[in-house]
């Protein structure tokens, strides 16, 4: 695999991000949850390279990242929708563009802050073909699912203070209501950020090894088609 560092550009300004691969194959936007750009989030990257897709983890925080909760949560609040949105369209466009992706779609997988982000990314643009969402949640970013045309793939635990249950539910039912193709699944007996293998204290092997099965067969069919 051959990850590194890159930038970009969206609507005319810089970006920065990590970019893996081993080969060719779908390209996928890996979104961080809310400590920056942090080694787990390369980590992702680099396996989703070693299951044949071509990932993008851009950073959304510009360089900063933490360990602190309480600062974590205020970067977090801080982020600009309109420049989320700018890097959004700016990965797209570096994937599309690299001579190693395959298909005129992508797909977003985005963590804790970064799930409702992969939502809000699949309902700005039309060439997000897939979307995943780890117990998504952001107070401030408000997906258009009216302008949905991906499917979702929504990942959550059963004890989650962030994105709840009653959360999930309404989620569900607004999908549904509009019609839009969707399938969820919560994990029980997990907590938030389940799927982060550096966070022991949370972390659940098991739920975490199924949803990446379950994750990549639906990214790989989805983009394929």
């Amino acid at each position: 695999m051959n990850g590194h560092p890159v930038t970009f550009s969206g609507n005319g300004s810089g970006y920065s991000g990590y970019l893996c691969e081993s080969g060719s194959g779908p390209g996928v936007i890996v979104i961080q949850e809310w400590w920056g750009l942090v080694g787990h989030i390369r980590s992702v990257a680099d396996r989703f390279a070693g299951a044949g897709f071509v990932a993008l983890a851009p950073d959304f925080y510009h360089g900063r990242s933490t360990t602190e909760p309480d600062e974590a949560g205020s970067m977090m609040m801080a982020l600009e929708i309109d420049d989320v949105a700018q890097v959004i369209r700016g990965a797209i466009d570096t994937l599309l563009t690299h001579p190693s992706v395959e298909g005129d779609k992508v797909g977003v997988v985005g963590f804790c802050m970064g799930g409702q982000l992969s939502m809000y990314a699949a309902c700005i643009d039309t060439r997000v073909g897939a979307c995943v969402n780890f117990y998504g949640i952001h107070p401030n970013v408000k997906p258009d699912f009216a302008q949905l045309r991906a499917p979702i793939l929504g990942f959550f635990a059963e004890y989650d203070e962030y994105a709840s249950p009653q959360m999930v539910e309404q989620l569900d039912q607004d999908l549904s209501a509009l019609g839009k193709r969707h399938s969820f699944q919560t994990f029980a007996e997990t907590h938030h950020a389940f799927f982060n293998n550096e966070r022991p204290e949370v972390y659940d092997a098991e739920s975490a090894e199924a949803c990446w099965n379950t994750m990549t067969s639906f990214l790989h069919e989805e983009l394929r088609t």
